[in-house]
């Protein structure tokens, strides 16, 4: 990995003018990485909160900055990393060489890394640690969108490799927005037990608000006053004679910081991306 004092990193985030939690991790990470003084530079940027995307342009000092390695923190390939962040940022591609001089290597978004599907795991089992996998249902939940049909090819990715650990009686990606349907999980499921486990970037509003509505643990007119801290630590939910474990969202993990450093690293020196 070409990481030095002439390198420097930009972690983009979506961000949100609604909620403030929707940048924390993106936040969290970035400052993660810079402790670690692995880079000459860190820094953040988002699509709906400063700094923008087309501010990043010019965060780095091309006098000592000589390349910036950009990693999508989203969950997956999608209208965002393939539309948005190139056009945005102005990028030509895997790799933009600048007028000032500046590389620009493009990374892939931190939800396709392969730590993705331990990270879940464990977010499973830390969030229902006593009860029997062969007898547990695992929903990995993910927002859905016609926008882009890859948006949800990174949950269903996930739910295949968990699937062949063989450890969890079903293993299931279910949606916001497109089938199959989060809401639909008392019929997609028969078992005792149910984890279900955001595979979002921050516990925003979708992971405390609008997904509780969708299983039932919250109602809608709660909602509005729900807290992600009392959502997730409520649990387990008793429903129809089952339990339901809902976890917070993947992408608040510590380790999601490992992930990011790595996908800078196959950005700039593997060509990872097409």
């Amino acid at each position: 990995m070409i990481s030095a004092s002439d390198s420097a990193l930009l972690i983009v985030g979506h961000g949100s003018t609604v909620n403030p939690d929707s940048s924390a991790p993106t936040l969290a990470h970035a400052a993660e990485i810079r402790r670690r003084n692995i880079f000459g530079d860190v820094q953040c940027a988002f699509w709906k909160e400063e700094p923008s995307l087309r501010d990043a342009i010019f965060l780095f000092d091309p006098d000592t900055i000589k390349n910036v390695c950009v990693v999508p923190n989203f969950i997956s390939e999608g209208y965002f990393t393939q539309i948005v962040i190139p056009r945005e940022l102005e990028l030509n591609g895997r790799i933009t060489k600048r007028a000032n001089g500046q590389t620009w290597h493009y990374g892939e978004p931190v939800g396709n890394h392969p730590l993705m599907t331990e990270l879940l795991v464990q977010r499973a089992r830390e969030i229902a640690p006593d009860v029997p996998e062969n007898q547990t249902s695992l929903l990995i939940v993910a927002h859905g969108t016609d926008l882009n049909e890859n948006s949800a090819v990174a949950a269903k990715r996930e739910a295949e490799r968990i699937r062949r650990l063989g450890r969890y009686a079903n293993v299931l990606n279910v949606y916001m927005e497109e089938f199959p349907l989060v809401s639909d999980w008392r019929v997609l499921t028969n078992t005792p037990n149910v984890v279900v486990v955001p595979f979002f970037i921050s516990d925003g509003l979708h992971s405390y608000e609008d997904i509780p509505v969708m299983l039932g643990i919250i109602d809608g007119r709660s909602s509005a006053e729900a807290k992600c801290e009392d959502v997730f630590r409520r649990g387990p939910y008793k429903i129809d004679n089952r339990s339901l474990f809902y976890a917070s969202s993947i992408g608040t993990d510590p380790r999601v910081a490992d992930i990011i450093v790595e996908q800078a690293a196959a950005g700039e020196t593997n060509g990872s991306r097409n």
